[in-house]
């Protein structure tokens, strides 16, 4: 599959419902075979006001949208755009719950790491979803194109069963403290990610990822 992400920041004082109606019609007339675009929830970073995912078969298809969506959010309303565009194929997990909130995260590995270390990081991350119970589906993924704040190289998105099951069980979970937040911790000799994150999460009703 062919993923989009945007990260949408509106301009204070938008009407942020007025941009997500107007988004969901282009969504709507696009080739996507999976859309969601929802407001972001509290407690977001850097995660933007609007959360939009599109899921194409084929990056062709994505191609003949990508101009409409871009005039989409050539308005006064939207001050920031971070955004990635990536191949990859989601996982599902055996929890058997529904999932009704979705996550991703924009991150950017530093220029000039070693490709060792790089698959190190990602087997870490794997790691995530074998041991928190409230994950559902997810995927990682080297990013192709980016645009926004930094040159994201990768995203880590994934569906939740709640909110509660993100900013608890996953969080907090021990593997995540001795394992993952090693990479993103400029006090550990080990960081590799450096720049900001992007932490941005929404409602999620119907599957996304698979």
């Amino acid at each position: 599959m062919f993923s989009v992400i945007r990260l949408i920041h509106s301009a204070q004082g938008a009407d942020t419902d007025a941009l997500i109606a107007d988004l969901r019609v282009t969504a709507d007339a696009s080739a996507a075979t999976r859309t969601l675009i929802e407001p972001t929830l509290p407690g977001v970073r850097n995660g933007g006001d609007i959360l939009l995912h599109l899921r194409f078969a084929r990056p062709e298809d994505w191609v003949d949208d990508a101009a409409r969506f871009a005039a989409a959010l050539e308005t006064s309303a939207v001050s920031h755009v971070d955004g990635a565009e990536y191949h990859g194929a989601a996982a599902r997990t055996d929890t058997g719950l529904p999932a009704t909130v979705y996550r991703t995260l924009l991150l950017r590995v530093a220029p000039g790491t070693d490709a060792a270390t790089v698959e190190r990081f990602e087997a870490d991350l794997r790691l995530m979803p074998r041991y928190v119970r409230t994950i559902t589906a997810w995927q990682l993924s080297r990013v192709g194109n980016a645009s926004g704040a930094a040159p994201w190289t990768h995203v880590f998105e994934q569906q939740f069963t709640d909110v509660d099951g993100l900013m608890g069980p996953y969080l907090l979970h021990p593997i995540h403290w001795a394992y993952v937040d090693r990479w993103f911790d400029p006090e550990c000799p080990d960081v590799i990610v450096r720049d900001r994150v992007c932490h941005s999460f929404c409602r999620c009703e119907a599957p996304i990822l698979t």
